[in-house]
């Protein structure tokens, strides 16, 4: 058991996240353990007027200034420090896999594809 983090890429405009399943979407890149990114998740989901609690198996549409605001506060290093049970420890070396990350979803953007994060603990 764990965190499991992934994010994922669909050519609906706007997936169904009410339905959401997760098997229905191509795997954009994947992270054990990376708390304080999730945490950052967590947060976007609910300035977005995310309702579900607890913030898990619950998508969250990235759109091209999230990948902004991410970017910058990674390399800040200002993700938000989270621990929690079962989730591990981010320890900073995470940074280089952030980044490729945002670059992939950026790609799967300009391709027209939705990028969205959820993930499983």
């Amino acid at each position: 058991m764990g965190l499991d983090m992934h994010a994922v890429a669909t050519s609906w405009e706007v997936p169904d996240l009410e339905h959401f399943d997760p098997n229905e979407y191509t795997e954009l890149h994947y992270w054990r353990k990376h708390p304080n990114l999730h945490s950052w998740m967590k947060s976007l989901y609910y300035a977005k007027g995310g309702t579900e609690e607890p913030f898990n198996v619950v998508p969250v549409v990235l759109a091209s200034e999230d990948l902004d605001r991410l970017e910058a506060d990674v390399k800040a290093g200002s993700l938000p420090h989270t621990e929690g049970f079962f989730f591990g420890a981010s320890d900073g070396s995470e940074t280089e896999d952030d980044l490729a990350f945002i670059a992939k979803a950026r790609d799967a953007m300009d391709k027209g594809l939705t990028v969205f994060y959820y993930a499983w603990w």
